[in-house]
């Protein structure tokens, strides 16, 4: 799906040195601590059942899973980027999504899609992902 190659394309982003361009259409696991806040999406969905019996391990859970947090990868990342952000989204919450594009430290851009869910722009998201790759490797 979209969102893993999302996430994998944030880490790919800032860890490794021969990436030249990034495409993040509606990245999973980004801002983990808001996200599990927002929906009852899986793995969110787990994180918050888990820390319901397991009160006391709140702050070492949310330290654990900020290793994998997109935000974080997105703070390293340098290469150019296009970002999509579904507003109806309820596995990836847009909140999270705006996250990690405005923490990214490369230069950027995002496509809003106002009215889908998780498929974000679908065959409309790759074909402008396809431009921006010709546009930006072209050089």
């Amino acid at each position: 799906g979209h969102s893993q190659g999302g996430a994998a394309a944030l880490a790919a982003a800032a860890l490794a040195p021969r990436v030249r361009a990034a495409v993040v259409h509606v990245p999973f696991l980004c801002d983990v601590p808001r996200a599990v806040t927002l929906t009852d999406a899986t793995p969110y969905r787990e994180i918050r059942d888990y820390l319901a019996v397991h009160r006391d391990r709140e702050e070492q859970v949310l330290r654990t899973v900020g290793y994998v947090d997109g935000v974080a990868f997105a703070r390293r990342a340098r290469v150019p980027a296009r970002f999509s952000v579904a507003l109806m989204d309820d596995i990836v919450p847009p909140s999270t999504v705006y996250a990690a594009y405005h923490d990214y430290r490369g230069d950027k851009e995002l496509a809003v899609w106002r009215w889908n869910g998780h498929e974000a722009g679908g065959v409309d998201d790759d074909a402008a992902a396809l431009d921006f790759l010709r546009a930006t490797l072209a050089g």
